[in-house]
């Protein structure tokens, strides 16, 4: 999994002047799916529905450092009761529920606190590498593997992941942080081989050098790049130019009388950066850099496969956990709906031979980033509880099966409460909520907030985003259908995970066997054998 990476920067998915050919290599040995949506536009969220199965709505985990309840079963729980181990190297995001870890006396140092405290995985290494560090100290403060390893390097200082491996230097040797915009066409103070993307790339090869290839296994491979901050090592820097930045997709009429949230994410610190030439042409070849050493890195992980012939049992899945706005829209980073944000790539290698019909194919059905938990358990020999996973398994389309009954919408989820954005709308943490039902023509968006609009869009004539259909009266029909769908969707029941559906049809009954009779006069309504216990003579007579 890759962190901040569009769909459309990938030479396979038609970026005109990034190349990508191991990525693309990939692609011509799997399937790749071309409308896959996230659960969330932010990392913290959209990763635990990746790794829970469900959606945000059901985990609760709404935004980053917002704790994801002890007793939610990921894929870790689900992949071990099938004999798969869970293992994770590089990013979680994850926020432990320290205080549900302490009312149910679950210990950090046993193996189940562990794994609660790591979305269910074994941790081989885990860095989240967010290693800011302001007046009121780390915004990450756990232990740092990765800034552990430059200082061993030789790096110096207390923090050389934000000094050296983000952060070049000015030509009077001061430091140039990553931080600031206008440093993301200098390359980052580092060697190439020691930045963030190389080094998990090693940790990943030492991983698998170490495991039994005839046991099976799920390694979280999870990369930091190309997330911000946006700068790159040597010769990665200077791959590409402004010139060769895809042209942005924004409209001046997007500004006029937009939806309060849009306008609000627009005037932010962010999209205000992001909305001048000069930065989309330092950041977006940084970006592409960034991209680019990713691609470099999946060549190393394939060519190890290839190499020690585990790629012929190996499956291999490419994701992101969001996109990236770059200045469309007329904003920075994510959190909004439009396709450069909430749509990601996914690409699934599968090795065996009843996978050759979808080899180098796409396919376009609606697929949501939670469907990968019920793929995974589908394929370790697992029945999927869908009473808990609300996923779908994709291991049909990757047969090369059609399925008649696929799903019809995807949802996405939006909590904006703890942005500033949401207090410069006056709105209390249970209005600044967004909601996404998207199918393949068109896009609809629900606030909370108190005389919010919608916002709709035309997908098949509008395929940009650009014209904002939500106040039109003339699809007042479309906009009730996709109301329709998000209450259907609200109704489902999420929270029921203790008893499935099969369990439910196979209990029916069941009481009045146990001698639970209700309702009956003369017990000529049942059957005779429900009351054998309660027939015959009383042993005595105790109300004389």
């Amino acid at each position: 999994m890759f962190d901040q990476l569009r769909w459309d920067y990938l030479s396979c998915a038609g970026h005109k002047t990034l190349e990508t050919p191991n990525i693309d290599w990939l692609a011509s040995r799997g399937i790749r799916f071309t409308r896959t949506y996230v659960q969330s536009p932010t990392c913290g969220a959209a990763r635990m529905s990746y790794y829970t199965g469900r959606y945000v709505h059901s985990h609760g985990a709404a935004h980053n450092n917002f704790p994801l309840k002890v007793g939610e079963q990921t894929m870790g729980d689900h992949l071990r009761k099938c004999g798969m181990d869970s293992w994770l190297i590089g990013k979680t995001h994850m926020k432990a529920d320290s205080a549900g870890m302490e009312r149910l006396g679950i210990s950090r140092d046993s193996k189940i606190g562990s794994r609660v405290e790591e979305c269910g995985f074994d941790v081989f290494i885990r860095d989240d590498c967010l290693w800011g560090q302001g007046p009121d100290g780390f915004y990450d403060e756990k232990r740092s593997p990765y800034n552990e390893y430059l200082k061993s390097k030789g790096y110096e200082g207390e923090n050389p992941w934000a000094n050296n491996a983000n952060a070049g230097i000015t030509d009077t040797g001061d430091i140039a942080s990553g931080w600031l915009l206008k440093n993301a066409d200098k390359p980052a103070n580092i060697k190439e081989e020691d930045s963030e993307t190389p080094w998990l790339t090693s940790r990943a090869l030492d991983f698998m050098e170490m495991q039994d290839l005839n046991s099976p296994w799920l390694a979280h491979i999870s990369y930091i790049k190309p997330h911000w901050p946006y700068i790159v090592p040597k010769p990665y820097h200077q791959m590409y130019g402004h010139n060769q930045i895809q042209p942005i997709v924004r409209s001046d009429s997007e500004r006029v009388n937009p939806h309060p949230v849009f306008k609000a994410y627009q005037n932010n610190s962010i999209g205000k950066a992001f909305q001048r030439d000069e930065v989309r042409d330092a950041v977006i070849p940084a970006y592409m850099g960034l991209i680019k050493q990713c691609d470099d890195q999946m060549g190393r992980l394939f060519t190890y496969l290839k190499d020690s012939g585990a790629l012929e049992d190996t499956i291999i899945v490419l994701t992101s956990d969001h996109g990236d706005y770059l200045g469309d829209h007329w904003l920075g980073e994510k959190d909004l709906f439009h396709e450069a944000s909430v749509k990601v790539p996914l690409i699934v290698y599968d090795p065996s031979k009843d996978a050759d019909v979808t080899r180098g194919t796409v396919c376009d059905e609606l697929v949501e980033s939670i469907d990968l938990v019920a793929t995974f358990i589908d394929y370790a020999g697992g029945v999927v509880p869908d009473h808990i996973v609300e996923g779908k398994s994709l291991k049909p389309f990757i047969k090369g099966k059609k399925l008649a009954n696929w799903r019809e919408f995807a949802i996405s989820e939006f909590d904006y409460s703890c942005t500033s954005m949401a207090d410069n709308l006056s709105l209390k943490p249970k209005e600044a909520r967004l909601f996404m039902v998207a199918d393949k023509k068109w896009k609809f968006m629900h606030s909370e907030g108190p005389d919010h609009p919608v916002m709709l869009f035309d997908l098949i004539n509008d395929p940009d985003e650009l014209i904002d259909l939500g106040v039109n009266p003339d699809y007042k029909e479309i906009i009730d259908m996709m109301y329709e769908r998000l209450g259907r969707w609200a109704r489902r029941a999420s929270q029921r995970e203790t008893k499935s559906d099969n369990d439910i049809i196979i209990e029916k009954g069941i009481s009045s066997r146990k001698g639970i009779v209700f309702g009956a006069y003369d017990g000529t309504e049942i059957d005779e054998e429900e009351l054998v216990s309660y027939r015959g003579k009383a042993n005595k007579n105790y109300i004389k």
